[in-house]
């Protein structure tokens, strides 16, 4: 019980001053609507709140236990680590960033696979989008996360600051990306996923759901084809066919016979091949 107690006390410090920032946020830019804003998403919140309370702080033991034994696992070829001692500090920290960029990118595409989108939809179930939305997350698919995003850095032997660095950065800029807000970021949003950007990711149009795919970076969706512009999409309705759950609804989602996985998951693959055909055959 002290271990959960514990536990429970360190996500309450490390959420309180995102709610402060976020709630402020909210605020500014609502003004009088947000009142009824928060009645809109107070449903979807708490379920968010309830899937915080099961994979931070009831499994968060648990499942830290495979996290920590594949990296205790991982073979780190010799002289990596001295290596990156000769590294400027920032480079470290932006390599860190776009390594776990990459990893989270394509952790993410996996989640929009047949085989695992079962869990994923529930990310996807919110129709509020809101900063909590970033924590809507099924066990399994936290699970998933926990054990793939730092992969790549820890494979090659970079310092535990900077990866531990990276993974906080990212997670702030997580929760602003899943603000309510229609910002595009201008020329910033070239490089960096805008809540938008993010935004157009959530729409409830399965054919344009698959684009969009990083946390910070938009480097990895250019580079792989699932870049799409959000200007045409600003303020899109977000969510899935199957609908927005309680807390055991999206805990038993992935088990329910009549699941569906979304044929439009990965969406902006097929019509980037379909543009692709088309130009070619001019």
């Amino acid at each position: 019980m002290q271990l959960l107690a514990d536990t429970a006390r360190n996500v309450a410090m490390a959420l309180w001053p995102v709610a402060i920032a976020f709630v402020a946020l909210a605020v500014v830019t609502k003004r009088a609507e947000v009142f009824a804003a928060a009645r809109r998403c107070r449903r979807e919140a708490t379920t968010n709140i309830g899937l915080i309370l099961v994979n931070y702080i009831l499994l968060a033991p648990l499942m830290a236990m495979p996290a920590l034994a594949l990296r205790q696992a991982v073979p780190v070829p010799p002289g990596l680590a001295e290596w990156w001692l000769s590294w400027p500090e920032l480079a470290l920290l932006l390599l860190a960033i776009a390594l776990v960029e990459l990893a989270a990118y394509w952790r993410h595409r996996l989640e929009h696979s047949p085989s695992m989108w079962r869990f994923h939809a529930t990310h996807h179930a919110d129709e509020q989008l809101h900063w909590l939305s970033l924590l809507r997350k099924h066990p399994v698919g936290k699970l998933l996360e926990m054990l793939l995003d730092a992969l790549p850095a820890i494979l090659l032997g970079m310092p535990a600051w900077a990866i531990v660095g990276a993974q906080l950065i990212r997670s702030w800029w997580g929760y602003f990306i899943h603000a309510d807000v229609p910002w595009t970021l201008g020329i910033a949003g070239r490089w960096l996923i805008s809540p938008a950007a993010h935004r157009l990711h959530h729409i409830r149009d399965e054919a344009l759901m698959g684009s969009n795919y990083g946390n910070m970076l938009t480097l990895w969706d250019r580079l792989f084809g699932t870049w799409r512009d959000p200007a045409p999409y600003l303020g899109c309705e977000t969510g899935i066919a199957e609908g927005s759950r309680g807390l055991w609804g999206e805990l038993l989602r992935p088990w329910e016979a009549r699941y569906r996985w979304p044929a439009g998951a990965e969406g902006s693959d097929r019509l980037a091949s379909r543009r692709d055909g088309l130009a070619k055959g001019r």
